[in-house]
């Protein structure tokens, strides 16, 4: 569940696509500089290919971000929360009980 949101939050910011965006418009000006010579066709073909290659690259990168970063601390601090939430309520209780006992204490002497 972890690695669903991480790999979702990591999508959704667009990064990779901004990378492979702007390594098209970086082949297309090199293509376009270099017009004098490359055919269209070499031209076109250039740009699909390293789009490609790019894209490819990207999903590598996504993978390999998703699958090399540790969760593990991630899911402890998530336990540790839960953990600690429910302590805590077990805290209040036993204080709400101790001055419960308190006063029943103070009206007895009274």
């Amino acid at each position: 569940m972890v690695v669903e949101s991480f790999s979702r939050k990591m999508i959704a910011s667009r990064l990779f696509n901004t990378y492979v965006a702007a390594s098209f418009f970086a082949t297309m000006i090199f293509f376009v500089l270099n017009s004098s010579v490359y055919t269209p066709f070499e031209m076109i073909l250039g740009v699909v290919i390293v789009t490609i290659a790019f894209k490819s690259v990207a999903n590598l990168m996504l993978s390999m971000t998703i699958s090399l970063v540790n969760l593990e601390n991630t899911e402890d601090s998530i336990a540790f929360e839960k953990s600690s939430t429910k302590l805590e309520s077990l805290v209040n209780d036993l204080a709400i009980q101790e001055a419960a006992v308190q006063s029943a204490k103070n009206n007895k002497n009274k």
